[in-house]
């Protein structure tokens, strides 16, 4: 059986005469079973660059993405509306992910319009109404709003009720709850995990707070100068570490 993800090699090289090694020969595999792998490191040890690199958002200088099997950067135009579907991201600053001049809901719209979600259109409001419940949030506090009247940690949710309406098979999560606070935090960790027990939906969790990959569980991968330098369950990286 395949992996669901899988990284082989990955190097990004920035720069002509002077090289920067943002991400350096990082290999690593997520199995198709529903699972959390915290991806952790300190700011500039190209964590966000992978990150970027698995969405598809630039291409590594060398390696090789790999999705149940498929080449990230290969494939047919089919199998990459496939890949967009089942790959989403949820990034880090809540306050940059929106058109500030069009109203909440077209977030879910343009979801199930470009996404191809296979909604019938006398469904979709009652769709959305659902998935907004699914993540805390009131649809009668949120529809009909312009990104600007919601609080960070409601803008976040959104996000997260979008994913539980495309319900997608893996998550790239970088730095979701840096910009939060503590209470949202944790609800936000939450949803997460309900999400991988309720609908199979795997999270690549990209941090540099240990306490929130301790949090999550699952396996963790710590990142330093763009090489990765330790890899275990993650109780027993964190309480032991080597590096």
């Amino acid at each position: 059986m395949a992996n669901l993800l899988e990284l082989q090699g990955v190097s990004q090289i920035f720069g002509v005469s002077h090289l920067t090694y943002a991400v350096d020969n990082v290999s690593f595999a997520l199995s198709e079973q529903p699972a959390i792998l915290n991806l952790v490191g300190e700011s500039g040890s190209g964590k966000s660059t992978l990150a970027r690199v698995i969405l598809r958002l630039q291409r590594p200088t060398d390696g090789r993405v790999k999705y149940q099997g498929g080449d990230v950067f290969g494939g047919d135009a089919t199998w990459l509306r496939q890949y967009r579907r089942e790959v989403q991201g949820v990034f880090q600053n809540p306050y940059s992910v929106y058109n500030p001049f069009y109203r909440v809901e077209r977030v879910f719209k343009l979801a199930i319009r470009n996404l191809g979600l296979p909604i019938p259109r006398h469904e979709a409001q009652a769709r959305i109404h659902e998935a907004l419940r699914a993540v805390d949030l009131r649809p009668e506090d949120v529809l009909g709003k312009h990104p600007h009247q919601l609080s960070g940690g409601m803008r976040q949710r959104v996000m997260m009720a979008r994913i539980h309406l495309i319900r997608p098979r893996l998550v790239i999560a970088d730095e979701p709850v840096s910009m939060v606070d503590a209470g949202i935090r944790a609800s936000f960790l939450n949803i997460l995990l309900d999400f991988r027990e309720r609908y199979g939906i795997s999270t690549l969790f990209i941090t540099h707070d240990l306490s929130t990959a301790q949090y999550l569980g699952g396996e963790i991968i710590v990142l330093y100068k763009g090489r990765v330098v330790e890899q275990g369950p993650t109780q027993q990286v964190t309480s032991e570490p080597r590096h």
